[in-house]
């Protein structure tokens, strides 16, 4: 009888360690296609649509215009966070996961098939809009449906390693889509690029779908979740119970990622415009550093992650706030130097050994701070509200900061700093959750 138990017990475990692989490899998977999507569009919003879709205005302009057309699609993210969170935190984490894939991959691939503006005139901007809309609400589901299932799958001391590898999507995500332009760049001239071949990235994400789309539907329901619907314990209104039960977490998820993804935004996305603008520097070295970078990031954040389990979420999440914080300035008088090593130097420092230290052990300690029966809505609610208030703003803010300015980055540098002085203290508000169980309301 004791050899059996044994036994049946060897069986579970190993079922139990399969599932985990399963998840975090479906969570990464569908993650990276999906931040594949969102991120050619920031490439492209970048160097080519301001040309594309509003060539009546001056470049600045056009480039500020471009960027506010980025920073719709996160204006959407806490609806979209809202909505998939009660029905998350309702229904089920998986169906949330499917739903999510589905309608980025649908807008992105519209986006490959939409007309210019010499074409359609202002219809064209308008239908982008729309569309950057329809992804940042996919998106606003996205991160809180992947992370949440990761760690509710994890063992309980690896939950900052396996909710890392929804954070790992993000860099391989950067790395295909700058990867995928930087092929299409430099096999076309300019004219042809701007004339048909810009629509290529986005159309390739079609086969990309197909594939996260077969993994997600084949994984199983959180066990969390399933004990909670087993229970008859989900709560009916789980959003509005953030709001009014939970709402200090709320505030500290939120300025804690502010800092995080406002340097993410400026170093992946504005940096391109910069260096090509105002640097005069080639758009290959850009692009190249990101995607030094972003191959180093498929190590560094779960290699974070996992520091996290093992001397805590708050020590290692503040580190790299104080430290990202204080990068901001040595980081525009390396890039400023126009060296391409000294460039590629300060993005890996900003983004790898900095940035990481946050994202990486994010999931985990934003999944950690709210209870099972709105933690899907508490995470992904907290995520995007922080997200559109700096993220989202950044490139658009920068780019002014720097116009206003007379192309001094000073401005931008304060900016940073302000966004930093919140999430130190936001941080140093949470509490320490690594040692937490799972199991609470």
């Amino acid at each position: 009888m004791t050899e059996v138990a044994r036994t049946y017990g060897m069986e579970s475990t190993k079922k139990a360690g399969a599932s985990h692989r399963r998840v975090a490899l479906a969570s990464l998977i569908g993650t990276a296609v999906e931040w594949y999507d969102y991120y050619i569009y920031g490439v492209c919003a970048a160097l080519l649509f301001p040309k594309l879709f509003f060539p009546s205005v001056s470049p600045l302009i056009g480039t500020i215009a471009a960027f506010a057309t980025y920073a719709v699609g996160f204006a959407a993210r806490p609806i979209g966070a809202a909505v998939f969170g009660h029905y998350g935190d309702r229904i089920g984490r998986k169906s949330m996961l499917v739903v999510s894939l589905l309608m980025m991959g649908g807008s992105t691939v519209a986006i490959g098939v939409l007309p210019t503006f010499a074409t359609a005139g202002l219809l064209a901007p308008i239908l982008l809009c729309l569309l950057r809309i329809i992804q940042g609400f996919a998106v606003g589901g996205e991160w809180g449906s992947a992370v949440v299932m990761a760690v509710e799958h994890a063992p309980e001391n690896r939950r900052g390693l396996f909710g890392s590898f929804p954070q790992i999507g993000t860099p391989l995500g950067l790395l295909l889509s700058t990867g995928v332009f930087a092929l299409v760049s430099s096999s076309l001239d300019e004219a042809t690029l701007l004339a048909w071949g810009w629509r290529i990235p986005f159309l390739a994400s079609t086969a990309m779908i197909a594939i996260g789309m077969f993994i997600r539907m084949n994984v199983h329901e959180s066990p969390v979740f399933e004990e909670i619907k087993r229970k008859q314990e989900a709560v009916s209104a789980p959003a509005l119970e953030v709001v009014k039960a939970h709402r200090k977490t709320l505030l500290i998820t939120i300025g804690m990622k502010m800092l995080q993804n406002a340097v993410f935004y400026l170093y992946s996305v504005f940096m391109l415009s910069f260096i090509v603008g105002s640097l005069k520097v080639e758009r290959s070295v850009g692009l190249n550093a990101i995607l030094i970078s972003s191959c180093i990031g498929i190590a560094t954040i779960p290699l974070w992650s996992y520091l996290s389990d093992l001397i805590g979420r708050k020590k290692v999440y503040l580190t790299g706030t104080i430290l990202s914080t204080i990068f901001i300035i040595p980081f525009f008088m390396m890039v400023e130097t126009r060296n391409v090593y000294l460039i590629t130097i300060a993005i890996i420092i900003g983004l790898n050994i900095l940035h990481d230290s946050m994202y990486g052990p994010q999931a985990v300690y934003f999944s950690e701070l709210f209870g099972t029966k709105v933690r899907l809505s508490g995470a992904n609610i907290g995520y995007a509200i922080g997200a559109v208030l700096s993220g989202g703003l950044a490139p658009m803010i920068a780019t002014y900061l720097l116009a206003v300015n007379d192309g001094k980055t000073w401005g931008i540098s304060l900016y940073v700093i302000g966004l930093g002085v919140i999430s130190i203290v936001a941080t140093a508000f949470a509490r320490e959750t690594f040692k937490d169980g799972l199991h609470r309301n």
